[in-house]
C-alpha cells in the first residue's frame, strides 16, 4: 500500500545506480527491495512439517535426477525445501544426489532440522549457506547439477559459476512435482478452508458504516489466528465502493459507507498449507448496477465450478469463463487469470489462464475459481473458491455462502 513515501527521491537514486554500473536497465526481484521503490507488498505463507509421503516424493526427485541426466540437484525454494525434506525453516538448501541427500543450514534450525528432515544428512555452515554448497559440490565430485533457475539470483549464479569452475549447470524447475496433491496435504487444505469460512461467519458481525477498511481485515487475520491458523496465508485485501475496482486493494483507513460493495480476499495457513477465499457483501441497499455486476460474478463463478474438471487444460477453463463475462457485457472489466494452484505456497501451479503450461487437470489437484469485474470510479466484485479437481467436477472446498449478503 503506498503512502507518502519520496518514491520520485529513490527511483533517481536508482537511475544513478543504472548509470554508474554502466547499465541500461535494471531488474529488481526481492520483495524487500521492491517495496521502497513501489510500495508494492507481498506475502507467502510458511510451511511446516506434519506426516506426509516423504518418501515417495524424494522417489519423485530420484527420478527426476536420471530423466535430467544429472549427477545432483540443488533447491533453494524454501516451499521445495520443505516439500521434499519437512524442514520449516529459512536460509536452507537441498543438495541431493543419486547416492546422498543432504539439507544445509545454519546452526539456528540444525536441531529443528534434525528433528523434521529423517532423511537428509544435516550439514551445519557459519561462513554462508551458498559458500557451503560450493564447498559440498567440490566434495561430492558432481560436475553436472541440476538447479531452480527461477528462483536463484544472478549474484548466487555468477558466484557457483565463479568457484566451481568445471561444474555444469541445468536450468530445472520442480514446483510441478508438487501440483497433485495426497490425503494428507489436501486434508490440511480442507482445515485451512474450513478456518477461513468460520472467520467469515464471524467478520459479518463486524462489517457496518464508519468501521475501516483495516479494521476488518485485522477482524478477519484474529478471528483466522484464534481458529487455528498459524498466520495469514497472503496480506488481507478489503476494498469497499470505488476502492473494489483494485484487485489487490490491500485494506486502508477507508471507512465504509452504506450503499458500499465490499470484496474481501483472505486466507489461513493450517500447517503449511494454504486456504484462499474471496467474498463481496453489501452494506445496506445497492443500486440496481451493483447487484447486476454481482449476478454476473457469481454466475461466471458457478459456471467456472462446473467446468474444471480433470482432463481440461487451463487455457481452457480460463477462456470459458471469460466468455461468460463478455456474453455479460462485463468481458473487459475481468483483467486477470482465473485461477491459481493452491497448496504450500498462496500461487502455485497449475495455473488457469490464457498463459497457463497446464494442458490437462489432473484429480486431486487444488486450484481457485475466482472471476472478477473492476470498473474504475465505480468499484468491483469477486467471488472466489478453492476447489478440488475431482473427474467430474470441482468440489468447493470454501464453503461460505455466495448469494448476496446485504448487511
Amino acid at each position: 500500500m503506498n503512502t507518502n513515501f519520496d518514491f520520485n527521491g529513490l527511483i533517481a537514486r536508482l537511475c544513478k545506480k543504472i548509470s554508474a554500473e554502466e547499465g541500461d536497465a535494471a531488474s529488481i526481484t526481492k520483495d524487500v527491495d521492491i517495496i521502497p521503490f513501489s510500495g508494492d507488498r507481498g506475502g507467502v505463507a510458511a510451511p511446516v512439517n506434519t506426516n506426509f509421503d516423504f518418501n515417495g516424493r524424494l522417489a519423485r526427485l530420484n527420478d527426476k535426477i536420471f530423466a535430467e541426466e544429472v549427477d545432483a540437484i540443488l533447491i533453494t525454494k524454501d516451499a521445495n525445501v520443505t516439500y521434499f525434506s519437512g524442514f520449516r525453516g529459512d536460509s536452507a538448501a537441498l543438495f541431493v544426489g543419486k547416492n546422498f541427500r543432504k539439507l544445509i543450514t545454519d546452526g539456528r534450525y540444525t536441531e529443528q532440522a534434525q528433528r523434521q528432515s529423517k532423511n537428509f544428512q544435516i550439514v551445519e555452515h557459519s561462513d554462508g549457506l551458498f559458500k557451503k554448497i560450493v564447498d559440498e559440490i567440490k566434495s561430492s565430485g558432481c560436475h553436472k547439477i541440476g538447479v531452480e533457475a527461477t528462483v536463484m539470483t544472478v549474484a548466487q549464479r555468477d558466484y557457483l559459476a565463479r568457484e566451481l569452475d568445471g561444474v555444469e549447470f541445468k536450468s530445472l524447475e520442480f514446483d510441478t512435482l508438487r501440483q497433485v496433491k495426497d490425503a494428507a496435504e489436501i486434508e490440511m487444505i480442507r482445515k485451512a478452508c474450513e478456518i477461513a469460512d468460520n472467520a467469515f461467519t464471524k467478520v459479518l458481525e463486524v462489517i457496518r458504516p464508519n468501521v475501516r477498511e483495516i479494521e476488518v481485515a485485522a477482524e478477519l487475520e484474529y478471528f483466522m489466528r484464534k481458529l487455528g491458523s498459524e498466520r495469514a496465508a497472503f496480506d488481507t485485501i478489503v476494498a469497499s465502493g470505488v476502492r473494489g475496482s483494485l484487485p489487490h486493494g490491500i485494506a486502508t483507513e477507508k471507512k465504509i459507507c452504506a450503499g458500499e460493495l465490499v470484496t474481501m480476499d483472505f486466507g489461513a495457513t493450517f500447517r503449511g498449507y494454504c486456504s484462499d477465499i474471496t467474498r463481496t457483501v453489501a452494506v445496506g441497499k445497492i443500486s440496481h448496477e451493483q447487484k447486476k455486476i454481482y449476478n454476473a460474478v457469481h454466475d461466471a463463478q458457478l459456471y467456472g465450478l462446473e467446468i474444471i474438471t480433470a482432463g481440461k487444460s487451463g487455457k481452457e477453463i480460463d477462456s470459458a469463463v471469460r466468455d461468460c463475462l463478455r456474453d455479460a457485457d462485463y468481458g473487459e472489466f475481468f483483467m486477470h487469470s482465473l485461477g491459481h494452484g493452491v497448496g504450500l505456497e498462496i500461487h502455485e501451479e497449475p495455473r488457469l489462464s490464457s498463459l497457463s503450461n497446464c494442458e490437462h487437470l489432473l484429480p486431486n489437484m487444488v486450484v481457485t475459481d475466482e472471476p472478477g469485474v473492476y470498473i474504475r470510479n465505480f468499484g468491483g466484485v469477486r467471488i472466489e473458491d478453492t476447489v478440488l479437481v475431482t473427474d467430474d467436477r470441482a468440489e468447493t472446498l470454501t464453503r461460505s455462502p455466495k448469494t448476496l449478503i446485504e448487511l
